[in-house]
């Protein structure tokens, strides 16, 4: 999905400075283009103008808390995913040793590499599509290995309580993984993100038009108002981007988990 997204590659705060000076331009133009009509309009289309303005920014209003509680959500669901899959792989240590004694071992140790893995891959940008590839197939090899392992210590011991506890711990493992890496993929719709862009910049116009119109300026107000959005703006944007902005999923439970297999 990252590879479909335009904005995805590029910063985050680049993002944010560039919507922000293009509010602050377009809010220029909005103002001489009201002070352009200010002569030749009257008071009842100045006053439908403010209502016009105050439609704009309450639909603004509505997409930035729309679309920040999309990203939030998103931004709790890894979290909540890497919590679970640290959850399993603990699991899955704790029941290596109901193993039979060779199995153990093997297991012990193969599960150790198979966090680490996964601690490494947590650190890498998504964009950075090959090297997550390269982590994927050995992970993917880490789970064969460890299912083989399973199965030869089923036929040593093929107790439910022993090794069948392990087995599911596994499968429990496998899928957590599976579901936090799906998790990764998942962003705001660009589209949407672009609308709120649309609908920001359309409001810093009505913003300095109305302004022009009154044929007064209104620098600092606008120009905090700009700034604030831009900021609440900004924040969405890091919040969809794992592995990449500045607001990221604390990854402290996995490095505890692997501090705890050495």
């Amino acid at each position: 999905m990252v590879d479909n997204e335009f904005l995805y590659g590029y910063s985050s705060v680049l993002i944010a400075v560039v919507l922000f000076l293009v509010i602050i331009v377009f809010n220029e133009v909005g103002f001489v283009s009201g002070r352009y009509v200010q002569s030749r309009t009257d008071d009842e289309v100045k006053t439908l103008t403010g209502s016009i303005q105050a439609s704009i920014l309450g639909l603004l209003a509505l997409l930035l808390g729309f679309t920040f509680s999309m990203a939030m959500q998103r931004y709790d669901n890894r979290t909540m995913a890497l919590i679970d899959e640290a959850n399993t792989m603990g699991t899955a240590m704790l029941r290596a040793q109901l193993l039979p004694g060779e199995y153990q071992t093997k297991a012990d140790n193969t599960l150790r590499d198979y966090i680490r893995l996964r601690v490494e891959m947590g650190q890498v940008d998504l964009t950075h599509v090959d090297v997550r590839s390269d982590y994927q197939r050995q992970i993917v090899a880490l789970q064969n290995q460890l299912w083989g392992i399973t199965l030869a210590a089923t036929e040593t011991d093929p107790r439910p309580v022993t090794t069948g506890s392990f087995l599911q711990s596994l499968n429990a493992m496998i899928d957590a993984q599976g579901k936090r890496n799906a998790l990764l993929q998942l962003h705001v719709p660009e589209s949407i993100l672009l609308l709120l862009f649309v609908v920001f910049i359309a409001s810093g116009s009505i913003m300095g038009y109305s302004a022009g119109l009154s044929g007064k300026r209104m620098v600092v107000p606008i120009v905090l108002v700009s700034l604030l959005i831009t900021l609440i703006v900004f924040t969405i944007i890091d919040l969809d981007r794992p592995k990449r902005g500045l607001i990221q999923v604390d990854q402290n439970v996995m490095s505890a988990l692997l501090k705890q297999a050495r």
